[in-house]
């Protein structure tokens, strides 16, 4: 991997994985905005590099400033691909993406092609992440209106909605599920919640003991579970979402075929059996079974989720959520 950088920060941080060796494909480099975790994104560049033969310059930030970024170079664009942020933000900005159709779109869940010139990238739930040092078994929320409980004022671990796509799609989740009632109860919930600039702050921040409870990424919690860690990941009694993130090629970008080279490999079935059995991840791919370490759809409350609603709403309700953020 020859670069990534953090918005603001300008680290460089190399991946450490060792990839197979592979015959070169193809040559050059393509670039990267991404929202995904930087241990994802350290293991998976170097074996995409290794397949290909393609150099990855990955510029990785929350999903909110990838796409503004996006939209800010829209007459020049920067980037080829923009690879694993929120499905609304794709959604409702796709007038900067350009629509492609990948090697194995026949494998696709059928459910997870939702979007508009956007792909699914992998199948992301929303979860609760409790410290059971904290929290004694009976204490641990098992539903959104738990996370409302005085006793647990500013000990809520979330991001904000207003810079992560992930805690952008907890707080549409909130709004499906009580619908009319939807504000008052998030609203109760954000009393309690001691925020964070990063999402994937929030497992660690529960699992260090700063927080006695977050509001995160499936995949994210797994992570600290297997870890060892103080931890037990909690699926909502009163339902979730299960839905996508995305991946899409950036319309006019510098290297548009090594993006089309990175989005066909990102699907792959070797991409996505590694993200599922090593990152904790759920594919897209109908020839890819969950990792055994994750419940069964089935034994998941999971509410249907309308991510074309949750992507013409973003402005709204992110302006609401910083009224919210301002009034208390």
């Amino acid at each position: 991997m020859k670069s990534l950088s953090f918005f603001g920060v300008g680290a460089l941080v190399a991946g450490s994985l060792v990839a197979a060796s592979a015959p070169a494909l193809a040559d050059g480099k393509v670039v990267l905005y991404s929202a995904h975790q930087s241990a994802i994104i350290e293991a998976m560049v170097p074996l995409f590099e290794a397949a290909t033969g393609i150099d990855a310059e990955v510029i990785k930030a929350g999903s909110g400033d990838t796409i503004r970024r996006a939209l800010a170079e829209k007459d020049n664009p920067q980037a080829d691909v923009i690879w694993s942020i929120g499905a609304e933000q794709l959604q409702a900005n796709n007038e900067i993406l350009e629509e492609y159709t990948p090697k194995d779109v026949d494998k696709i869940n059928p459910a997870f092609l939702v979007g508009d010139k956007w792909l699914p990238y992998t199948g992301i739930v929303m979860v609760f992440v409790a410290n059971t040092n904290l929290l004694a078994e009976g204490e641990i929320p098992q539903s959104w209106t738990d996370l409302a409980n005085a006793d647990l004022k500013g000990k809520v671990s979330s991001a904000r909605a207003d810079k992560s796509g992930s805690s952008y799609m907890q707080l549409a989740t909130v709004l499906n599920i009580y619908g009319d009632t939807g504000w008052d109860v998030y609203g109760d919930i954000f009393d309690n919640f001691a925020l964070s600039e990063s999402s994937s702050a929030v497992p660690r921040f529960v699992n260090d003991g700063e927080a006695s409870i977050g509001i995160t990424l499936e995949d994210n919690a797994l992570r600290f579970v297997e870890g060892g860690g103080p931890v037990t990941i909690v699926y909502p009694a009163d339902g979730t979402t299960a839905a996508p993130d995305g991946i899409a090629l950036v319309k006019n970008g510098p290297n548009p075929d090594n993006g089309k080279a990175f989005i066909d490999w990102a699907l792959s079935l070797e991409a996505q059996t590694f993200l599922v059995k090593e990152m904790g991840r759920r594919s897209i791919r109908t020839d890819v079974p969950s990792s055994d370490a994750l419940p069964s759809f089935d034994d998941i409350k999971v509410v249907p989720y309308d991510i074309g609603w949750a992507a013409e709403n973003r402005e709204i309700f992110v302006e609401k959520w910083t009224d919210l953020m301002v009034s208390r």
